[in-house]
């Protein structure tokens, strides 16, 4: 089993690669907080794509008779789903601990003289 799922290891370090150098730069230009929430949801995207991706190409390689794929895709699948699982759970811990973020951002209402003089312009 173990020797199955290390072969899953170089998408493991190219995922923890991306994370990183997003983490990073988001942390950096806006906050820790910030770059917590746009990492969980690029997770979210990457890894519901290449679950969907693997599954597609097991249920290929089981149709066509190839063992030797659907082990292969069966393991990338595996680690795939684990990715969103924990990514799913870090999401739920960090709206836990920041449940601010649940909220959308709405947009502004201008009030007073300018906001009749922009409406009538439109």
């Amino acid at each position: 089993m173990i020797a199955r799922l290390s072969r899953v290891v170089p998408l493991l370090l190219v995922l923890a690669a991306i994370a990183l150098v997003v983490y990073l730069v988001v942390a950096w230009r806006h906050s820790p907080n910030r770059g917590k929430e746009v990492l969980i949801r690029l997770f979210t995207v990457i890894t519901s794509v290449l679950s969907a991706l693997f599954l597609i190409v097991c249920l290929y390689a089981w149709l066509d008779g190839s063992a030797a794929v659907l082990d292969l895709g069966a393991s990338f699948l595996v680690a795939a789903l684990t990715g969103l699982a924990v990514t799913r759970v870090c999401r739920a811990v960090f709206l836990r601990h920041h449940p601010a973020y649940r909220m959308k951002p709405q947009k502004v209402r201008r009030l007073g003289v300018l906001s009749r003089f922009w409406s009538s312009r439109r």
